[in-house]
């Protein structure tokens, strides 16, 4: 296996190892593309360090793999994925900050003008230069964050004394409830979407999120925009999720001990052995992106680990440096001092850690590994 410039000290100085299969982010955008019809482009969300797994490495991969439009969130993500990506297209999400528009045209990166004080903005870049330089126009068909109002849409993009030559290379909106396909509010979107671009429907429009792919065609628009599907994600819950897992995290054991029935364990005492139990410590905690409210109590159970395909739940509170698990039930010659827990992975969704955690995948794979050895190689 081999290890990105960034890991600066022998491996066995780091108490966990974060494995990237950027092969498998490839399959993934795949896969999605190929619901596609031949009128849609995919293209592929890698902001917030491509969802925790390397920005400048995934965003390689999937340009091999024939994607050539990406979104990131912010500016600096944008300008540092332009110099391992000259001839890509890179629109930056979160649109035109106050002073940004000289860095958007020095790298032939495209805002995506989310107010309407961001087109003003635009359109008088455009207006003193007398040409039209490459941005989206965002309208906000309800989730009410980012975008111009319907109206505010409509007037803008109808008036020539607003526009001046501003061509916009991309009409856009964010679904708000996507991972529920069957909520009223994706149809109450797609509807207004089409029904305010329809006027302008020889400009590339965009609605479509990971969900927005698998929920089909009417969502496909010109161009989609998935992120966490190519992450291995779930992008739509209660539904078997048909994506490749892409990282594995795994901490390394740093004790193994006894503990009696009756005694607790972990800070605040929240956990009680309810039987003599035999656990290991590993070296991962929320400081790691493990996060703390997937540990368990006694009134509930936590998230769990597994280790040569035995399940190893987690007991008492996650700590910012270390997790207990129960290994009662695992063959001693698995968890000797040293050897690798894997903590999420192919055995163990990050979905399925998430809803122990009360949240969504998302933030478990955007918080990975800030102090792992970091692996770019097959998952085995």
């Amino acid at each position: 296996m081999s290890a990105p410039p960034e890991n600066r000290f022998p491996s066995d100085l780091y108490g966990g190892r974060l494995t990237i299969d950027v092969d498998a982010v490839s399959q993934n955008w795949r896969f999605l593309n190929d619901r596609l019809n031949g009128n849609s482009e995919c293209a592929a969300a890698i902001k917030a360090d491509a969802y925790g797994t390397g920005q400048r490495e995934v965003g390689q991969a999937l340009f091999a793999a024939g994607c050539r439009t990406f979104f990131v969130a912010v500016p600096a993500e944008a300008v540092a994925l332009r110099q391992v990506l000259p001839d890509a297209i890179i629109y930056a999400l979160n649109g035109l900050l106050p002073g940004t528009s000289g860095a958007y045209l020095e790298h032939d990166i495209r805002p995506v003008l989310g107010s309407l004080a961001e087109v003003e903005e635009w359109t008088g870049l455009c207006k003193a230069s007398g040409r039209s330089f490459d941005a989206a126009v965002h309208v906000d068909t309800g989730i009410h964050r980012l975008g111009l109002s319907p109206e505010e849409f409509t007037r803008s993009l109808g008036d020539p004394g607003v526009m001046g030559p501003f061509v916009p290379s991309l009409l856009m909106s964010h679904l708000a409830c996507g991972s529920t396909p069957a909520h009223e509010m994706n149809r109450r979107q797609l509807d207004l979407f089409r029904d305010v671009t329809a006027p302008h429907a020889h400009l590339p429009r965009s609605l479509a999120n990971s969900a927005g792919v698998l929920m089909g065609g009417d969502y496909h628009f010109n161009v989609v925009r998935p992120g966490i599907s190519l992450y291995g994600g779930q992008a739509i819950e209660d539904e078997p999720n048909p994506m490749t897992p892409v990282a594995k995290v795994e901490a390394r054991i740093m004790i193994v001990r006894d503990v009696p029935e009756g005694d607790t364990i972990g800070y605040g005492a929240l956990h009680t052995a309810k039987r003599p139990l035999r656990n290991a410590v590993v070296a991962a905690g929320y400081a790691d992106g493990m996060l703390r409210r997937a540990g368990s109590t006694d009134e509930r159970p936590g998230g769990f680990a597994m280790i040569a395909g035995h399940k190893a739940p987690i007991l008492g509170r996650i700590s910012m440096d270390m997790i207990t698990l129960d290994v009662t039930d695992v063959p001693e010659h698995l968890v000797e001092r040293g050897a690798y827990v894997e903590m999420m992975g192919p055995n163990v969704a990050a979905a399925d850690l998430a809803a122990y955690a009360d949240t969504i995948d998302y933030e478990y794979l955007t918080s990975l590994g800030r102090r792992f050895e970091r692996v770019y190689a097959p998952l085995t």
